[in-house]
């Protein structure tokens, strides 16, 4: 059964050789957080070799190398491990239609599934800060006066960023809706309400 509360979930990331799964790219990093009432508890982290060189631009784009990638255990093998610390989970990623692209083909490739949901923390950003400069996740940590000392672009520090991210979004939503606690379905139709109507949302909520 999944975990009906949007505080208690996995909030993941992949680094990856480009940009669609379906044009043969690949996995080559993934990372993640398991938050239980708002607070980290587990952390996962692995490279993963994809069986192929990766461009020059994705090595400076992440600073993962080819070496280090050919040092790796292969995509199956990680994300054979990855599908058990997931178990059950709700999911949430930054750009989620992404990572979730990517999550369905290489679990695909090894007949793994899950059951819980994904939510974005890129659409919920959207719906809550109107003001933010842009909704790319190191300026959300700035605007949201967030600490952060680290490389994004990496599958780990991206999680974690997007974890703390994740967590001050929720103190809003409890403090405008005045609830305790905060549904993870109510997330999910936040990510999808109209720009125009998010503040009846919020207030029926």
């Amino acid at each position: 059964m999944t975990q009906t509360c949007a505080d208690s979930l996995i909030v993941l990331d992949f680094e990856t050789t480009g940009l669609s799964p379906n044009m043969g790219d690949r996995a080559i990093e993934i990372g993640a957080v398991r938050l239980e009432k708002g607070r980290v508890v587990e952390r996962f982290q692995a490279l993963m070799n994809p069986g192929k060189r990766i461009s020059g631009f994705i090595e400076n784009y992440t600073g993962i190398t080819n070496q280090m990638l050919s040092q790796a255990a292969p995509c199956d093998e990680v994300m054979d491990e990855f599908a058990n610390f997931m178990g059950d989970s709700n999911l949430v990623a930054h750009n989620a239609s992404f990572d979730k692209r990517f999550l369905d083909a290489e679990l695909s490739r090894i007949a793994r599934y899950y059951t819980g949901s994904f939510a974005c923390s890129l659409l919920v950003a959207r719906r809550l800060y109107h003001d933010a400069p842009n909704h790319k996740l190191g300026s959300l940590i700035a605007y949201k006066n967030i600490p952060s000392e680290g490389d994004f672009h990496r599958a780990l520090y991206d999680s974690e960023m997007t974890a703390k991210l994740w967590v001050s979004m929720l103190e809003d939503i409890s403090q405008l809706t005045t609830a305790q606690s905060v549904p993870f379905t109510f997330i999910q139709k936040l990510a999808k309400t109209p720009k125009n109507a998010v503040t009846r949302l919020l207030q029926a909520g």
